[in-house]
């Protein structure tokens, strides 16, 4: 006798019907975030917020720290745009939760507007040299109060993981394409810009941002935001390191990364590895000089091409035009078809190099630790423009853009913080999609008894409770 197949629950339908009438309890689908604003407040945010970064704002409305921390929470629960603060508005849970209200769409983008001066623009365009069209405006103090927020923030965080001595700067420039009139056209040919970023490498810490119009070219001026992110590492670490692509291969950036005596800057060695623009001197040098002895196998995930390595004896004109300065080191790539097949080009070589003041290493272990940062800054890249809301900017007000990348690079550096200083080890590599599907987005009554709030997650599950009773015992025992 055949046995009758069963019905899949998923074929059926759902067996519910809506009732319009809202809940009388409140309840929260998002009680789980409060630990990031336990996280943000046991770090000092507000308190720095309120200290560096003044606007204009009306007396009976939000403080710069409550509307900072709004930002914060509209990125962290994976809102884009401003229209997003409607959802968190209708939310009366987290608010009791968190203590206060969340702006209005308009309320959100006036705030924002408080960080444009038009006078910068005004002053960069003037600035600009005849034959160029690109300029970096200047922050306003609401802009620069900003910055010091985020410099303070990873400072603190430095300090409680003192244990942490070594600090490696990656740097580089990201596209952020946008469709708005005010966005002009990039390297790539699309519309948008192209902020510039660097990063803590051992502690995922953004310590540094610089926010810029698309037709900015990457190497323009990348030594304002190096001396920014060295300033912003706590006196704790004592080793320092560089990293950066062919943006950072400028002149006055290397001239300041070799001086031990550097203004504005640590004292001592840095050391450094930056891709070196090629020009026909360095090729027709790696090409008649390098030996094919000297040529080192690369290990290469793709089989289908070969890489080798050789230090190659090369003195570009600017280090001939200062004769007194240490010589530099460059290691060249050759990057060759398996079956010694053409690349698109037509070429059948490659060749790339990396200028750097590190002696001591072979070339393979300065290639593959420069070749790191690809899992570090373009990583961070990722995060901020997929997963937080620096990629779809609010408005066409260069300044208000500026803020809103800011306000997204301090929400990630606290979630950071977060992982490190309140949640199990294995979270610490966990993106903010991740955070949300297993501590944010966790539902809970919120419970108003003997004069206090409490709340009860609706989890069966003691794995949420771990996160956030030991959580916050983690947070308030680093305080």
């Amino acid at each position: 006798m055949r046995k009758e197949k069963r019905i899949s629950p998923t074929e059926l339908p759902l067996a519910f019907e809506i009732d319009p009438e809202p809940v009388k309890e409140i309840w929260t689908g998002r009680a789980g975030i409060t630990l990031l604003v336990e996280a943000s407040r046991r770090l000092g945010l507000p308190e720095s917020v309120n200290r560096q970064v003044k606007v204009r704002l009306r007396d009976r409305g939000f403080d710069e720290a409550t509307m900072v921390e709004s930002f914060l929470l509209l990125n962290a629960a994976g809102g884009e745009c401003l229209d997003d603060f409607e959802v968190l508005r209708e939310d009366q849970g987290l608010s009791e939760l968190i203590g206060h209200e969340f702006p209005s769409p308009g309320a959100a983008r006036k705030f924002l507007y408080e960080f444009h001066d038009e006078q910068e623009v005004e002053q960069a365009q003037q600035q600009v040299l005849p034959g160029y069209t690109a300029y970096i405006p200047g922050e306003n103090e609401a802009l620069t109060g900003l910055g010091g927020v985020n410099r303070e923030l990873v400072s603190t965080v430095g300090r409680r993981c003192a244990s942490q001595k070594i600090a490696t700067v990656d740097q580089d420039t990201t596209i952020m394409e946008s469709r708005k009139q005010e966005a002009l056209p990039t390297y790539e040919g699309s519309r948008g810009y192209q902020p510039m970023l660097a990063v803590w490498a051992e502690m995922n810490l953004i310590l540094a941002d610089e926010f810029r119009d698309g037709n900015v070219p990457a190497v323009m001026k990348p030594l304002t935001v190096a001396k920014c992110a060295f300033a912003a590492l706590p006196e704790t670490v004592n080793e320092f390191y560089y990293r950066g692509d062919s943006a950072c291969h400028e002149t006055e950036l290397i001239k300041w990364l070799k001086d031990d005596k550097r203004p504005e800057g640590p004292q001592g060695f840095i050391g450094f590895g930056i891709s070196v623009r090629m020009s026909d001197a360095l090729r027709k040098t790696i090409q008649t000089t390098v030996n094919e002895n000297d040529w080192q196998r690369l290990k290469e995930s793709d089989p289908s091409v070969i890489r080798e390595c050789s230090d190659v004896a090369f003195v570009s004109n600017n280090e001939v035009e200062n004769k007194d300065s240490r010589p530099l080191r460059y290691v060249a790539i050759r990057v060759r078809k398996q079956q010694g097949e053409l690349f698109g080009d037509g070429s059948s070589v490659k060749y790339f190099a990396i200028v750097t003041n590190i002696w001591d290493w072979s070339p393979a272990k300065l290639i593959n630790w420069h070749r790191e940062k690809a899992g570090t800054i373009e990583a961070i890249h990722n995060v901020i423009k997929n997963e937080l809301a620096a990629g779809v900017m609010p408005c066409g007000r260069f300044g208000a853009n500026a803020a809103w990348l800011r306000l997204a690079v301090i929400t990630h550096n606290v979630m950071t913080a977060m992982k490190r200083l309140a949640l199990p080890p294995e979270l610490l590599s966990a993106r903010p999609k991740r955070l949300r599907f297993l501590i944010f987005n966790v539902a809970g009554q919120v419970i108003h008894h003997a004069r206090s709030i409490c709340v009860r997650f609706a989890s069966t599950k003691d794995r949420i409770l771990k996160y956030w009773i030991e959580g916050r015992q983690s947070l308030l025992a680093a305080t």
